[in-house]
Formats: structure tokens, sequence, C-alpha cells
């Protein structure tokens, strides 16, 4: 998948939003896709991957079909994308899907299992207490798990670095990459109604 499928991707959502035939709040992805690309060559298709309200990217990038991935979204379920299949799951809150990916990684050790976890947060959310909870539990107890920070320096539209003082560390257990955002925190930029 190139960069251009995953921005065309996003613009038939967009369009598809503004014609009201979404209805539900979309949380688009823009101004990330070569990192994503990049970092998902890392990512098995047989890992386990959690994921933010803004996860259409991850969903295509882990090998989800669009016609399915499109199908959920026109459902009203952008914001929450879960394809247990693919192990793909996904939660609307903040911080909400760190200690469900911690579990599974606990359990992937017990099993003795090959497999990884991925886990996808915003900037917003690595300063959350449960983000360094379940970082530093994953860390001691080294469990099969990376947490990718998706940093566009804005927890929702505020600057992060001016409103948590973020200093960030580099640990084996956290990758980290920032962009600039190119689409609204939320939905398309123009008032649509359902």
């Amino acid at each position: 998948m190139h960069a251009s499928d995953l921005i065309a991707f996003e613009k038939d959502i967009a369009d598809a939003f503004e014609r009201g035939e979404i209805h539900g709040p979309v949380h688009l992805s823009g101004g990330n896709e070569d990192q994503l690309i990049h970092l998902f060559k890392e990512v098995d298709r047989g890992d386990w991957l959690f994921s933010t309200w803004r996860s259409h990217f991850h969903a295509l990038l882990h090998g989800i079909p669009q016609e399915k991935v499109m199908a959920e979204i026109l459902a009203g379920r952008s914001m929450n994308l879960c394809f247990p299949e693919h192990r793909f799951y996904t939660s609307a809150i903040v911080g909400g899907i760190l200690p469900i990916a911690v579990g599974v990684a606990a359990a992937l050790k017990r099993q003795g299992s090959e497999r990884m976890v991925w886990c996808c947060v915003g900037d917003m959310a690595a300063t959350t207490g449960v983000f360094h909870e379940t970082s530093t539990y994953a860390l001691r107890q080294d469990l099969p798990i990376k947490f990718i920070v998706e940093d566009n320096g804005l927890s929702t539209n505020t600057p992060t670095d001016e409103t948590w003082g973020m200093t960030w560390g580099s640990w084996d257990k956290v990758k980290r990459y920032t962009y600039k955002r190119t689409v609204p925190h939320c939905g398309i930029g123009k008032w649509v109604n359902f």
C-alpha cells in the first residue's frame, strides 16, 4: 500500500461524510502516511494491533480489506473499528486500549507465543497515567509489546508541549514519530447534518 492509496481512502470517507452517508463522527488521518508505511514493515499480519479512534490507516496497513473497513465506517463505527479475525481492536477512549493491549501481551508471554502486540496512541494519551503505568509494567515484565506514539504536537487542538510539558525518554518498548496533521481533529472541517 502506498501513501497515495491511504490519502485516496480518507478522501472517499470525507466525501461520504460530507454527503451525509456516515451517521457518526469520523476522525481522519493525514500527514503521517509515510511514517506509518515504514513502521508497518515491522508489524506482522499475525500480530495483535490495538489502536485509537483515528485508526483507518492502521486497519488498512494491517491487511484488513478496504471494503470491510469502509463498510464499518459507513455504518457509523469509524471510531470503534474492531476486526477480531485480524487481531485488530480500537477504543474511542483516550488511552482506553492500553490496559487491554498489555493484558494480551501478558497472555502471549505466558503462552510462549511468538506474536507481538503493537499499541498505537497519540501524544496526548502518552501523557496520561495509564500510559505510564502500562508501559512501565510492560517494560518490567518484558512483555512482547511495542507502543507507538503518534505525535502531531496536539492534544485534541491544544499544543501538547505547552499543556503537559512533555519530555520524551527513549526506551525499546516505545517508538515515537512526529508529523504535522493535515485534517481537522474531528470531521472534515465542515458542518454536516445527519
